[in-house]
């Protein structure tokens, strides 16, 4: 499976952004999708996943109050991250990964090409 991410940008403290994620294919079985993001000169973090189910969600505590994952379909074909009041912390580049809901990025083997979130005034 293939995953594309877009929304990111450049916004100022906050600010909101919605990232997207797309997959390529359709699995016979839904796939359990996640966000991590790394940001330069860090290891590459969990965020927040969606359960192949659609609705079990996991937040990071990090973000938790101010980041939703969410899925427009009950295929998680489509995987959103709702990010609100963005902080210059959260400034990174964003991946969407598949197949797990793990909090280890060394536990996915599909991998989106990541989207660059800045926050700066």
């Amino acid at each position: 499976v293939q995953l594309v991410e877009s929304g990111g940008g450049l916004v100022q403290p906050g600010a909101s952004l919605r990232l997207e994620c797309a997959a390529s294919e359709e699995s016979s079985s839904p796939y359990a999708m996640s966000w991590f993001r790394q940001a330069p000169g860090k290891e590459r973090e969990f965020v927040a996943a969606i359960a192949s189910d659609g609705r079990t969600v996991y937040h990071a505590r990090s973000v938790k109050g101010r980041f939703t994952i969410s899925s427009a379909d009950t295929k998680n074909t489509l995987v959103y991250l709702q990010m609100n009041g963005l902080i210059p912390e959260d400034t990174a580049v964003y991946y969407c990964a598949a197949g797990s809901t793990a909090f280890t990025a060394t536990s996915y083997d599909y991998w989106g090409q990541g989207t660059q979130v800045t926050v700066s005034s």
